[in-house]
């Protein structure tokens, strides 16, 4: 990627995640541009990290070998249009927008290679994780410059359908709400068990971390690491039991299905 120039439409967050991730591994500050409509979000942008920021998309994409659309799903149909008669051929569109399919992308920009992708929110602290998609016209050494691209977040996956996309959201893009939603319970349970809230607070978070680093570092599954931790007729297989009792593997798929479904919704709306 040290060569490899680089136009970001949009600024945001996730952007300006990426352009860090990219800067932090020796990516020049020359070889990354970036436009964004508002002068504030350009103007801090280009403090912190030295590139160059431009109002307008068609200045920002000049000469670049890769384009990451990182604007809101509703109007990437605007500017992409927009874009499509600046575009050179074979370069390469990344587009992190959830709910934009390949085809739709290629509709609207012309038939130009396309890698869609699907970040997570750790994506912001460099401990991301996403799901990449290549259409037919990618090349091997573009496959590649879209892995580094968004492995300067996180972890890169290659997916061999774009469907799969739907269940990567559901899995890992919607995901950390659900463990979100698992700390608040957790939580609140430890204070109707008589801790103050700092302190239960404290517990799940830590916990939380650990258990995420020890799954990471292990060389065994999940289950196993669960079964290990879980002493016959001790409190934590009293805990599992009371989760399984309650359905607690059934709800999550429901959960996962329900959101794998209205990614899939999604993606048909937004791509009209």
């Amino acid at each position: 990627m040290s060569k490899t120039r680089i136009a970001f439409i949009g600024a945001g967050n996730m952007a300006a995640s990426l352009i860090g991730g990219l800067r932090a591994q020796g990516v020049e500050a020359t070889h990354i541009r970036a436009s964004d409509p508002g002068a504030e979000t350009r103007t801090r942008l280009q403090a912190e990290q030295g590139i160059e920021t431009f109002e307008h998309n068609a200045q920002a994409i000049e000469g670049a070998d890769v384009i990451v659309l990182a604007v809101k799903p509703q109007v990437m149909k605007t500017v992409c249009l927009a874009l499509r008669d600046d575009l050179k051929e074979g370069q390469l569109i990344v587009s992190i927008a959830a709910g934009i399919t390949c085809a739709s992308l290629q509709s609207w920009i012309g038939s130009h290679p396309v890698v869609r992708c699907m970040p997570n929110t750790p994506s912001l602290l460099r401990q991301g994780v996403s799901g990449l998609y290549a259409t037919a016209e990618v090349t091997a050494a573009q496959r590649q410059q879209a892995e580094q691209l968004l492995s300067a977040v996180g972890t890169a996956l290659w997916l061999e359908q774009e469907q799969q996309l739907d269940a990567v959201t559901a899995v890992s893009g919607s995901g950390p709400a659900y463990f979100f939603l698992l700390i608040e319970a957790m939580t609140a349970a430890g204070e109707k068990l008589g801790l103050p809230r700092e302190t239960a607070t404290e517990l799940t978070l830590h916990t939380a971390l650990g258990a995420a680093r020890m799954a990471v570092a292990s060389d065994v599954d999940a289950a196993e690491l669960r079964r290990r931790v879980t002493s016959p007729a001790g409190t934590t297989e009293a805990a599992i039991k009371s989760f399984q009792a309650s359905g607690f593997e059934a709800i999550v798929e429901q959960a996962l299905h329900a959101a794998a479904t209205r990614s899939a919704e999604l993606a048909e709306q937004l791509g009209k």
